[in-house]
């Protein structure tokens, strides 16, 4: 008989209760998730979401939640839990699952401290629980070591007016507005759509747009996504967020890093559909949507809608002429030009013309002023007429107050940077892979100006190179900087493909970050099955950039020919998905010539 079986069920459980956190710091959970996946204790669907969660941080997170799920959803079967995790083969992967047997199997647990009463927190009691939380967050980053650090998604700039920076700083303003709510039930810890606080409506994010989603609003096919005052349509949102091109707002618009269509498909969300309709009078202000990548979908997408009543056209007492906003003002990002060197503004960095290293070009980043003095090499050059935004001088955009220029009293982190923050300043704020900062930290590389997520990167970072001070370069510099040694002779492309990848590793996890990178809406990065219904009816055999690194990642290749075989299929697959499709089949067609180009490059391939 079990050993187990001696244990009382209310043992087990409390047990269980009292380690979930322990269970939850488990260094590569996928033994341990596999094993409750085969012995049913944890769902399909969500064994799937916790297997592609790439962060450390946050796989703890999501491992802690489906430890909570099974306490409250599946505690009678608590006892199947600890027997299918003691087996000598997984407990030989954990040590923590050794001595948690070796707890249960000598009686040692009965000296745990008794639990005190479980209860409700009062409102009062969970805010204070918030700002230590807050607290410990600070001192977290206070105590980070070398290159790793923690960057929220946002700058500190960004709720910031300029000229008021006098009288309190940015982090007080923040803590001024910051409000305080309740914390979830048990088992709701990141799936805020499922909170009561959110029943009615629900934060959303288009890039870099936040906006508020009133869900009775999406029920009734209104204008339900409210941002500063103004109701928009969600393709309306999209557009203003800067992400039109895509043209698919279920995917294109989140909460919680989460696509609005799988809360939609899932039953979290209910949609209308949203009916075509055209306003002639003030179709200038969007270009008319089309279809979408669903078929379900592509009755949802609305063409040219009116503005919200305060930017719809209508005519001021004042000025007695229209009145309107320009997209612009939603935007986060500006290419811009000097001459010859092109960069990207991002308006969050933006502070003055020497203030806040705002514009990033291919190799830094830079100020207003360095840019045009590194693009023309004249030091009497100005920034504000030279600097190009879409053939216009960057002025437009300041008299337009898209952009504003802090006061020269302001104490912001741009304008009286302090060693960290100029430190910060050299790098990306997002990683450059999957185009976010997150809670995790992003890993800084030493040549360039790229971050990383140490899970994005190719080869994975370990926390030993993050802890370390040492130098580190990203796969793109090494692979720069190794690049004229490689290959001294021309290649053949059948004698690149069959040959092992073990000795062409560098030249793959390049191409794969490379493909990464540039799908900026990460549409083909993730499982299309999971948000196109029908997609499997159609594709027999789904490919998709993330699973391409992961098999990378565990050397599951063996030729070159096979990773370039899976990256083809990607691509044959959205082909044949979206024949009839012409916006996604560009999407794919323009990826596939990038790899293929590169491909050659990498190879030093002229055949």
């Amino acid at each position: 008989m079990d050993p187990l079986d001696f244990l009382e069920h209310d043992e087990l459980l409390t047990f269980f209760h009292c380690r979930k956190t322990e269970m939850s710091c488990m260094e590569n959970p996928q033994v341990f998730l596999n094993q409750l996946r085969d012995h049913n204790l944890i769902p399909e669907d969500k064994y799937k979401t916790t297997i592609r969660v790439r962060s450390k941080d946050k796989m703890r997170r999501a491992v802690y939640e489906l430890l909570d799920w099974i306490e409250k959803e599946n505690s009678e079967h608590i006892p199947l839990f600890w027997k299918c995790v003691f087996k000598d083969v997984i407990m030989s992967q954990y040590p923590i699952l050794k001595l948690l047997h070796n707890s249960l199997m000598d009686g040692s647990f009965h000296f745990d401290p008794k639990l005190p009463e479980r209860r409700e927190s009062e409102e009062s009691d969970e805010r204070g629980s918030s700002k230590v939380s807050d607290g410990e967050e600070k001192e977290t980053k206070k105590t980070a070591k070398g290159k790793r650090k923690l960057r929220s998604g946002s700058s500190e700039c960004d709720d910031e007016q300029p000229g008021l920076s006098a009288k309190q700083t940015p982090s007080q303003k923040k803590k001024a507005k910051k409000i305080h709510f309740s914390s979830p039930r048990k088992g709701e810890a990141g799936e805020i759509w499922t909170w009561p606080l959110y029943k009615t409506q629900l934060p959303v994010t288009c890039g870099e747009v936040e906006g508020t989603l009133i869900r009775d609003k999406l029920a009734k096919g209104e204008k339900c996504i409210q941002v500063d005052k103004q109701l928009f349509t969600p393709s309306e949102f999209e557009k203003f967020a800067g992400k039109g091109s895509a043209k698919n707002w279920k995917l294109s618009i989140r909460c919680k890093d989460t696509p609005l269509g799988k809360l939609i498909k899932d039953g979290h969300l209910k949609a209308a559909v949203y009916n075509r309709r055209i306003r002639k009078a003030r179709k200038v202000l969007f270009d008319a949507s089309h279809s979408n990548t669903d078929e379900d979908d592509s009755e949802d997408e609305e063409e040219a809608q009116p503005l919200p009543e305060e930017a719809s056209g209508e005519e001021t007492e004042e000025r007695g002429e229209p009145t309107r906003v320009s997209p612009d003002h939603y935007k986060s990002v500006f290419k811009v030009t000097c001459g010859a060197l092109n960069g990207t503004l991002h308006k969050r960095r933006f502070a003055s013309g020497k203030c806040g290293k705002s514009i990033r070009t291919e190799l830094s980043w830079m100020s207003p002023e360095e840019f045009v003095i590194t693009a023309l090499n004249q030091r009497d050059a100005s920034w504000r007429k030279d600097i190009l935004y879409e053939g216009e001088p960057l002025s437009v955009l300041l008299e337009a107050k898209v952009l504003m220029i802090h006061s020269l009293l302001c104490k912001c982190p741009r304008c009286k940077p302090k060693p960290g923050d100029l430190d910060d300043d050299k790098n990306d704020d997002e990683c450059f892979i999957c185009k976010s900062g997150g809670e995790e930290d992003l890993v800084e590389c030493d040549k360039c100006p790229r971050s990383f997520h140490q899970n994005c990167h190719l080869p994975h970072i370990e926390d030993t190179i993050v802890e370390d001070d040492n130098q580190w370069l990203c796969t793109f510099c090494v692979f720069k900087l190794t690049y004229e040694c490689r290959y001294p002779d021309e290649q053949r492309t059948e004698a690149v493909m069959s040959r092992q990848i073990s000795q062409h590793r560098l030249e793959c996890q390049y191409l794969l970050l490379h493909l990464c990178s540039a799908d900026e809406e990460q549409i083909f990065a993730t499982n299309p099955s999971q948000y196109l219904k029908n997609y499997c009816s159609v594709i027999k055999t789904p490919m998709w950039l993330d699973k391409i690194a992961g098999k990378l990642q565990r050397n599951e290749y063996g030729t070159v020919g096979e990773f370039v075989s899976d990256v083809q299929l990607v691509f044959t697959n959205s082909a044949t998905y979206n024949r009839n499709n012409p916006e996604y089949l560009d999407m794919g067609q323009h990826l596939k010539q990038l790899f293929d180009r590169e491909f050659k490059k990498a190879f030093d391939i002229r055949d």
